[in-house]
């Protein structure tokens, strides 16, 4: 496999960005779901927004400088809304290295801990999330626009916070 490179998202990835969740979301989750007439383009529209309004929280992972995942992570909270991977880019260790690329980021912030969700029926999400140290608190039922009510899996994983300065030697 190529080398896989981890930087900060730039604006003009926020398209691709969006291609990349619409793509994983059409092959990992749509297939969960009971299949609407509108479920894609609205997700499609959804995933769009979420690109373009959290590009500049988010890291992306490239290959021969091409992007091929991102994860990004909340303003507010020590909270990941976003992990995407290009699906036959998946089980490359690519979502690993993003997802401990912004766990670090969040630690030099100072955060103890991290949360996110995914659908509880996303067996193959749950377990990435367990195998990367994330521990299931809670499952939660709840009703999105695009979506017939579904359950999701709330996880956390403790971190550890950076405790120091940052000087020159």
């Amino acid at each position: 496999m190529a080398v896989i490179d981890i930087r900060k998202a730039e604006l003009a990835d926020a398209s691709r960005m969006a291609n990349i969740a619409f793509s994983a979301w059409d092959t990992g989750i749509r297939p969960l779901l009971d299949e609407k007439p509108e479920h894609r383009e609205s997700e499609r529209a959804r995933l769009s927004q979420a690109a373009a309004m959290n590009w500049q929280n988010a890291v992306v992972a490239t290959i021969d400088g091409v992007v091929v995942g991102w994860c990004c992570r909340s303003r507010r909270r020590s909270y990941i809304p976003y992990l995407f991977v290009l699906p036959d880019m998946q089980g490359h260790g690519i979502g690993a290295r993003l997802l401990n690329r912004m766990e670090t980021m969040l630690e030099l912030e100072g955060a103890s801990r991290v949360q996110l969700e995914t659908p509880a029926d996303n067996v193959r999400a749950v377990r990435f999330y367990e195998r990367q140290g994330y521990q299931i608190l809670a499952l939660r039922t709840e009703a999105r626009a695009a979506h017939e009510p579904f359950t999701s899996v709330h996880l956390e994983k403790a971190l550890h916070p950076f405790d120091g300065d940052v000087g020159e030697d």
